[in-house]
């Protein structure tokens, strides 16, 4: 039998709780963190997290994001733990 819609989000939101928890990593390595700011103050602490840990030693990302209904902006942002 196929998945409900219902089943999908809930599979998927399982799996966002098992690795999704700031510094917490999926078994690939990276950490990641997670947050929900308005547009402006996303944008502000993405470029922060760039300044903090520069792509070229932490492999740092925008790993995903999305627009909440609100206008605010929900991203992960994933790093490896230390720079070599």
């Amino acid at each position: 039998m196929a998945d409900r819609p219902r089943d999908l989000a809930e599979r998927m939101a399982r799996r966002r709780k098992m690795g999704g928890q700031p510094g917490e990593s999926r078994g690939d390595g990276y950490l990641r963190e997670t947050f929900t700011l308005p547009r402006e103050a996303a944008r502000a602490r993405a470029q922060a997290f760039f300044a903090r840990y520069p792509k070229a030693g932490y492999m740092s990302a925008v790993e995903a994001w999305r627009e909440l209904p609100g206008g605010e902006i929900e991203f992960t942002m994933r790093r490896l733990p230390s720079a070599d």
